[in-house]
């Protein structure tokens, strides 16, 4: 593709490296960026600026925060026996929009990927372990809610077996057919393990 000018060039193949955004998308947002007001780019690039410079993890869970501990782990309101481990913190943000998770979280930062060279030691498992084994602690069930992949599993039963000799509930989060999905378009897979951890009906 060719560019009129070279700072175009360069704010696109920047933008470009962002998920999911190929060069057409990153040269409309770049000819937006030159027609807005200067002052609204302007306001964009501080935002950008203050959220790398500032932005925290939280020393409890590690989900992002703008002090040292988030507003979940901080919550009185929290049920504090529950902790649901994720891999990300937009998993953090897909649970919290269903209403439907009162406790507290640990993330992960990952899953162990051999083909990627992220081993155990490369994720927040032993902050994990530290959690559920003090003394005292509140914990008493752990929820793994990681992706149904082969690097979420494996993450998940390295997890269980540091976890199998403290006093605790191990969990994992359901698996099935979607509400609204047909089981001719479900694969086997998915279509297995719904019946396996089928439920009574109510």
């Amino acid at each position: 593709m060719d560019y009129p000018s070279r700072l175009i060039e360069n704010a696109v193949n920047q933008i470009a490296k962002l998920p999911g955004i190929g060069k057409k998308t990153a040269l409309r947002l770049v000819l937006h960026l030159i027609r807005e007001k200067q002052e609204n780019t302007a306001a964009l690039t501080d935002a950008l600026n203050t959220l790398r410079t500032n932005i925290r993890f939280c020393s409890t869970c590690h989900n992002i925060c703008d002090g040292d501990v988030c507003s979940i782990c901080n919550s009185h309101k929290r049920d504090r026996a529950i902790l649901c481990v994720v891999e990300d913190v937009k998993d953090v943000m897909a649970i919290e929009n269903t209403a439907q998770f009162n406790g507290l979280y640990h993330v992960l930062g990952g899953v162990i990927s051999p083909m990627n060279g992220v081993g155990p030691s490369d994720i927040k498992i032993e902050t994990l372990v530290g959690r559920v084994s003090c003394t005292p602690c509140e914990i008493r069930e752990v929820i793994l809610a990681l992706s149904p992949t082969m690097e979420g599993d494996t993450t998940a039963f390295y997890i269980n077996k540091r976890l199998k000799d403290i006093s605790l509930k191990v969990s994992v989060i359901a698996r099935g057919v979607p509400v609204g999905g047909d089981l001719e378009y479900a694969d086997e897979i998915t279509l297995g393990r719904s019946i396996l951890g089928r439920t009574l009906f109510n």
